[in-house]
């Protein structure tokens, strides 16, 4: 993960602390929920390492897809630079991440509005996880890109400066399906619930398609991304009811764009 991305979340998170800290969202608060986030495997039941293993088993299974996969998406290349395509592979972007954490910290400075700090703190926080957890897996597993053209069985574990060799998990799906996530959790209508996660699926989509991930890469990203995104909201929602982001949905599709 770039030292930019990283670096900017933290800002975002500052801001929200000095803004809001009666709500608590502040960085020691931050700091506390790292420590206990780390310490989760130690404290898991029967039930969480049974998701554990699901997942593991699942992204094994969608493996044996990749290569079919692959070659349906490269018969046809004219929509490569199509605008759902496009719009797919932003959402994915640690770019847009921060401009939707910063739309919304700006907002709640703007506005005064303790709901939109707390989804700005809850999107930097799911995204610096989950991107961790993400970046940790590519440098360890160092799967081939499909674009590369060694298959999809190819693995040189432990690759820390080749790119082509971090393919699993998709970082752009994480980043997707943490933020599709924390909108849709903190929406206040079905309907938004389940419109925050179409920009996620077309991020998916989108490094299927662009050839820079296989299936299974981007169906392990998005897990992670929900699964971390889904605990991060969940702490804040033990003592706070849930927060509408109706009005300000339409906003972070527009700050992607721009």
């Amino acid at each position: 993960m770039k030292r930019s991305f990283c670096g900017t979340l933290v800002l975002v998170l500052f801001t929200t602390s000095v803004l809001s800290a009666q709500n608590r969202y502040d960085l020691s608060q931050f700091g506390n929920e790292t420590v206990e986030f780390i310490k989760q495997p130690l404290h898991w039941e029967q039930h969480d390492w049974l998701k554990l293993g699901l997942a593991t088993a699942g992204t094994v299974l969608i493996m044996q897809l990749d290569p079919p996969v692959r070659d349906a998406m490269l018969k046809d290349r004219s929509y490569y630079k199509s605008a759902p395509i496009e719009f797919g592979r932003l959402w994915g972007d640690t770019y847009s991440t921060v401009a939707v954490a910063g739309g919304f910290a700006l907002h709640g400075i703007l506005a005064g509005d303790k709901s939109t700090q707390k989804v700005a703190f809850e999107v930097a926080q799911a995204a610096l996880y989950a991107g961790g957890i993400t970046t940790a897996l590519k440098l360890a597993l160092g799967r081939a890109r499909p674009f590369t053209n060694r298959g999809a069985s190819e693995f040189q574990p432990f690759t820390m400066l080749d790119d082509d060799f971090h393919a699993l998990p998709s970082g752009h799906a994480t980043l997707a399906f943490a933020l599709s996530t924390v909108l849709s959790r903190n929406a206040s209508s079905r309907a938004l619930k389940v419109i925050a996660f179409l920009p996620a699926v077309l991020t998916a989509f989108s490094r299927i398609y662009q050839d820079y991930h296989w299936t299974s890469d981007c169906l392990l990203g998005g897990i992670i991304g929900y699964a971390v995104a889904t605990w991060v909201v969940d702490q804040h929602n033990r003592n706070e009811s849930a927060v509408s982001v109706s009005s300000i949905y339409p906003l972070t599709i527009r700050i992607v764009l721009n």
